[in-house]
This record gives structure tokens, C-alpha cells and sequence, in this order.
């Protein structure tokens, strides 16, 4: 058994990244940046548990992909951490950044035999450029890039971090308490992806997969008298709208239903409960914005969507074109790319009693092509 738990900090906004996904979520093959790091950090050693630090939405998402330990990351990289290590019950700790994504098995084969009681394992690249401090120059024989990751005592982490003074590694933390810090030979391979100019500089990173995601939505609303009804966010000109703690657009909630199941997110229910006040009456192409701005946030793109409507009544000829319209705007596709059909239950069943709609969804998403910047 080991006695050494893996952290990875991966709670940050990506804010220099400057894509429209957070760089967690680049896709690499089949597997998003933060899996294929945890993945591959397994291969160089059997640790006792392995922590990813990450967003609360973002967690709700990774927890479909592996079973590892999450733990929702604080406002700033060291009360991340902190919140990681209250979880941590082996002596040793190694601490990374899943931004440092490109494993060298060798680098961390060092810093793991290295380990000793009481002290932080670090590393370092030797500086090679010319430095300076405010307008003078320094010696660079005596600078160190200092990398991740890191190992410590866990008991010495804790206690080093129990102050109000912020620190941008474990080894500052550690060594403001006197700790000792012990140096490895870090790697070139281990860099940081901080900005789209890294990418050309992370050989680990593979083209996404081209494979498309299929998932497939219903639902089911009844009618109610003197209530709006809204169809695919297109106001239908009948005196009667849909029965629902929301504003019951039905196609809006198929299509979010097949939107998740394409992503693996869950469904509606999970998103936006009807249990809650917060969506009582919501407008439901706000939910699709926000279903969207998570599926963007996470490397998918919308190919396209097909939707068929089952009503009796009201009769849906003539808002077709405009209902294809809209959700092409709210997806930000092309007209094409979004279909509609509509047709009667032939007066079968409780929509053929004009009792309620059903619509069924279908969506298709790829994963965000970064090598084509």
C-alpha cells in the first residue's frame, strides 16, 4: 500500500487561456486534459488515492468519466489545496498542476525516491537566459524554475498553509517555516500550459478524437388553461400553455435531454430541478443558454439537432420555420443545421385527446478542434 496520495489542482478559470473552453477540458483523443493527466500520473505509481481539485459544475461533469476523489476547489490556488489536504490520510503528499500535463515517468521517479520525513521534494530547471532584479543583473547560477510536482510531508504542508500568507507553491510554504527543501533535476517536458502559444509546446497532447456524440431527448408536458404556450422559445398563438414548474417549453426540454445525454452530463432534472424556486417559471431558452455555456465550457460543439413534435393540437404548419430559426440562433448554428418536424398522434392516445405534447430530440456533438488555431 502507498503512503503517498496524488493531488491536482485543476479549480482554476483558465483566464489567460482565452479559448472558449476551460484548458481542463482540451480534449486529447478521447480524454480531457485532466483525465489523461490523472491517468497517466496511475502509470508511474500506485498511489493510495488520487484528488482532483476542480470547480462544483465541473465536478458534477468529471465524476461520469472515473472514479477518482473530488474536491471542490477554494478562491485561489492555496485554499484549493487546503481543502484538498483536509482529505488526505497518508503521510506523503505529491502536488501538482493539471496545467503541467505532459508526464516525464523519469522526472517524478525522482522526486518520489527522494522522499523524506519533514521536507518538500522539488523540481528545478537551471535558468539559462541572462535575469535581472529591477534593472540589475543577477547571478542565474543561483536561480532555480521551480516546477511540479511537488512532494511533502503532509502533516508539514498542513501546518505551513495554516496562515493568512499566500504562497504560489508548496515548497515557498514549506520553507517559510524553515522546512527543507530538497532539489531534483526537473524536466523540459513538464511545462505549464498557461496560454494557447504552449500548445505547440506539449508533445503529449493529441488531435481530439472526430468521433461524434449522439443523444437522444423526450419530454412530456399537459396542457393548462390561461398559460403561455412556448414552443422551441417561439410563442404559440393558442389561449392554453404547458403544465410545468418552469415555462413547460417542451422542445426546449427535449432538446436540453439530448444535449446531456450526448455529453454523458445526466439530464434536465439533474441541471435545473423542479423542485427548486430558482426555476420556478424560468424561461426555458435561458436554460438551453446555460446548458450551452457548460457544454462549451467543456470541449463540445454542436453539430446538429433534430426535433419531432407530437400535438394534436395546436396545429404547428405555419411556426415551423420560425421555431428552426430561433433555436439556430440560441445554438449559434446555421438554419440547416436544426430541423423540426411535427405531426399528429392521430387522435390515439392522450395527445390525440388534445390533452398534452410529447417531442422527442436528438443532438450531435464533436469535440473542440484546438489544433485547427
Amino acid at each position: 500500500m502507498s503512503d503517498i496520495t496524488l493531488i491536482l489542482l485543476g479549480a482554476g478559470s483558465a483566464s489567460r487561456f482565452k479559448l472558449p473552453l476551460k484548458k481542463q477540458w482540451l480534449w486529447s483523443n478521447d480524454r480531457p486534459l485532466w483525465l489523461q493527466v490523472a491517468d497517466n500520473f496511475q502509470t508511474v505509481h500506485n498511489f493510495e488515492s488520487t484528488i482532483i481539485v476542480s470547480s462544483k459544475e465541473d465536478i458534477h461533469a468529471m465524476s461520469n468519466f472515473a472514479d477518482y476523489h473530488f474536491v471542490e476547489g477554494g478562491s485561489s490556488r492555496q485554499n484549493s489545496l487546503k481543502n484538498a489536504l483536509e482529505q488526505v490520510k497518508t503521510p506523503f503528499v505529491l502536488v501538482s498542476d493539471i496545467a503541467r500535463c505532459c508526464i516525464d515517468e523519469a522526472m517524478v521517479s525522482r522526486v518520489l525516491l527522494a522522499k523524506k520525513n519533514k521536507s518538500c521534494v522539488v523540481p528545478t530547471l537551471k535558468v539559462v537566459d541572462t535575469l535581472y532584479f529591477e534593472n540589475s543583473p543577477i547571478n542565474r547560477e543561483n536561480a532555480k524554475i521551480i516546477q511540479t510536482p511537488q512532494l511533502s510531508c503532509t502533516n508539514t504542508l498542513k501546518k505551513a498553509l495554516a496562515t493568512q500568507e499566500k504562497f504560489t507553491d508548496d515548497s515557498s510554504a514549506i520553507a517559510s517555516q524553515g522546512g527543507e527543501i530538497i532539489f531534483v533535476e526537473g524536466s523540459t517536458t513538464a511545462h505549464k500550459l498557461t496560454t494557447i502559444e504552449d500548445l505547440a509546446k506539449l508533445p503529449c497532447l493529441e488531435a481530439p478524437s472526430r468521433r461524434g456524440l449522439t443523444g437522444f431527448g423526450i419530454d412530456i408536458h399537459p396542457f393548462e388553461e390561461g398559460k403561455k404556450m412556448m414552443l422551441c422559445g417561439v410563442e404559440i398563438d393558442v389561449p392554453f400553455g404547458f403544465k410545468a414548474h418552469s415555462d413547460g417549453d417542451v422542445a426546449i426540454h427535449a432538446l436540453i435531454d439530448a444535449l446531456l445525454g450526448a455529453s454523458g452530463l445526466g439530464d434536465i432534472g439533474e441541471l435545473y430541478p423542479d423542485t427548486s424556486e430558482t426555476y420556478k417559471g424560468a424561461d426555458s431558452s435561458l436554460l438551453l443558454k446555460d446548458t450551452l455555456r457548460r457544454l462549451e465550457n467543456l470541449g463540445y460543439v454542436v453539430g446538429n439537432v433534430d426535433l419531432s413534435i407530437i400535438a394534436q393540437t395546436p396545429r404547428l404548419l405555419n411556426y415551423k420555420q420560425a421555431m428552426r430559426f430561433n433555436l439556430a440562433k440560441l445554438l449559434n448554428l446555421r438554419p440547416n443545421l436544426v430541423n423540426i418536424k411535427a405531426t399528429t398522434a392521430e387522435k390515439l392516445g392522450w395527445i390525440g385527446r388534445e390533452e398534452g405534447v410529447a417531442v422527442e430530440a436528438i443532438a450531435t456533438l464533436y469535440y473542440y478542434d484546438w489544433t485547427q488555431l
